[in-house]
């Protein structure tokens, strides 16, 4: 079986709630964020679409600072399913016709895992940034990390994403992306 590459013209991002009502609450959160805000740079600076998901707004509050600002030029749809794949993400990745969907964002065990679940089910391949995802129960991330290897999904992390998206220390971006790596480092 080959093996699945991430290469910009065939890769989205999906940022997956992460949102101000769960910040307290999540397990390493300001560590997933950064590593969201790395992968959100990045693909702005490799002309990689993202979208953006946040569950039940009203509640749980919008995207973090920060990353809302990184997120700004996302396409961003409101949801109450689980699952980040709705309907609007459907028809939002078919438009750009990437097969390879990096996935981050809280909570693993939820939002994620179902999401993840219901890319590969319907023909995507997922690749979930372990780093760049998180939980408020710190032991359902690892259990929900091997169901979604199990489903198809590839683990990643945002470093990885970024250099394997490069492929070259030639690559014109890479000196902006490197910048972005060390700016975001903990």
């Amino acid at each position: 079986m080959p093996i699945s590459r991430l290469v910009p013209a065939q890769t989205a991002l999906l940022v997956v709630d992460v949102q101000t009502g769960l910040l307290n609450t999540i397990h390493n959160g300001d560590r997933t964020v950064r590593a969201c805000r790395l992968l959100a740079q990045a693909a702005s600076t490799l002309d990689i679409p993202v979208c953006v998901t946040e569950h039940y707004v009203k509640g749980l509050g919008s995207t973090v600072p920060g990353l809302a600002q990184d997120l700004a030029a996302a396409t961003r749809f409101d949801k109450t399913k689980f699952s980040a794949f709705i309907p609007e993400v459907h028809e939002w990745l078919n438009e750009h016709r990437r097969p390879r969907i990096v996935v981050c964002g809280w909570e693993a065990h939820v939002c994620i895992l179902q999401t993840v679940l219901d890319l590969a089910a319907n023909g995507w391949q997922p690749f979930h940034a372990t780093d760049a995802i998180s939980s408020g129960d710190a032991t359902a991330i690892e259990p929900a990390f091997r169901r979604m290897e199990m489903a198809g999904s590839t683990p990643t992390g945002s470093m990885s994403v970024v250099y394997e998206l490069l492929g070259d220390a030639t690559h014109p971006k890479f000196r902006a992306c490197l910048a972005l790596v060390k700016s975001n480092a903990s």
